[in-house]
């Protein structure tokens, strides 16, 4: 089952920033877009989340971050399909005029970690590729949400 609805964004403040404030916060007028994905794990969603990222980008304007977005959006949601579990996941994305930043939510308390692997390896460089690409990265403090965020060119486009 997937559910979607708009990410809540308290008026005047970013939603959970992982109990931090980083330099550059949207001042208080700042417009903020986002949304939320509920769904149980499954490889083939992987995609179907790539897609509703891609198609939110389009509408926010935001074309400019869609191939990094989709790309760290596929990276995390499948490091969560893989390590979370079988607890339901969660993505979240929301934007301001000055970063986009994206959170995936599973059931492992383990937080997620950079590793170093072999140039024979099929798999285990994803959080390599997001720290490369993201502006940020991180991991919240009881372990179970990854995040990254993006930086938004002026113009979007």
């Amino acid at each position: 089952m997937t559910t979607i609805r708009k990410a809540p964004t308290p008026h005047g403040r970013r939603p959970n920033r992982d109990h931090r404030s980083p330099a550059g916060s949207p001042s208080e007028h700042a417009a903020v877009r986002g949304f939320e994905v509920d769904f149980l794990p499954a490889d083939s969603l992987v995609r179907e989340m790539r897609r509703l990222t891609a198609d939110h980008l389009n509408r926010w304007d935001l074309m400019a971050l869609s191939d990094t977005a989709t790309l760290a959006v596929s990276e995390l949601v499948t490091n969560a399909v893989r390590h979370g579990r079988g607890a339901p996941i969660g993505l979240r994305i929301f934007s301001d005029d000055q970063e986009l930043r994206i959170e995936v939510r599973d059931g492992n308390p383990q937080p997620a970690q950079l590793r170093a692997v072999g140039t024979e390896a099929e798999s285990g460089r994803g959080l390599v590729l997001v720290a490369a690409l993201a502006k940020e990265w991180g991991v919240s403090p009881d372990g179970r949400t990854t995040w990254c965020s993006l930086a938004v060119p002026s113009g979007g486009r």
